[in-house]
């Protein structure tokens, strides 16, 4: 009396994923024989313009002046002078330009360069 058994089919392998980057092959390796390869941007097109780069830095100079601004005085740190510490350029004005600073760079950041090209 033989049982019937079921017939097991073989199980079709699964393709392995490519690699997102490209390995480095002997012909890319850097003439210094470095132990650290880095592979080639594909990317010719920079991320920012020089517009950007500018509006940038003029947000890094406003947080600058900002926390200078904020900096303390000439005064002896053993005296506690109130009207000093608690003045108008401290409290509120450096606190400002440092948010300037800040909403600046941001601009600079979403602003769309001039050289993308739609398609």
């Amino acid at each position: 009396m033989a049982k019937n058994k079921p017939v097991q089919k073989p199980i079709p392998q699964a393709k392995q994923p490519q690699p997102a980057v490209k390995s480095v092959t002997s012909a890319n390796k850097s003439k210094s024989g470095g132990w650290l390869k880095i592979p080639k941007s594909q990317n010719e097109v920079l991320l920012f313009d020089k517009v950007n780069y500018i509006i940038m830095s003029i947000g890094v100079l406003l947080i600058i002046l900002g926390f200078i601004l904020m900096s303390g005085g000439n005064t002896d740190p053993k005296v506690f002078n109130e009207a000093e510490i608690y003045s108008f350029r401290r409290i509120t004005l450096a606190p400002i330009v440092v948010i300037l600073g800040f909403i600046v760079i941001i601009v600079a950041i979403l602003k769309k360069p001039a050289s993308v090209k739609e398609g």
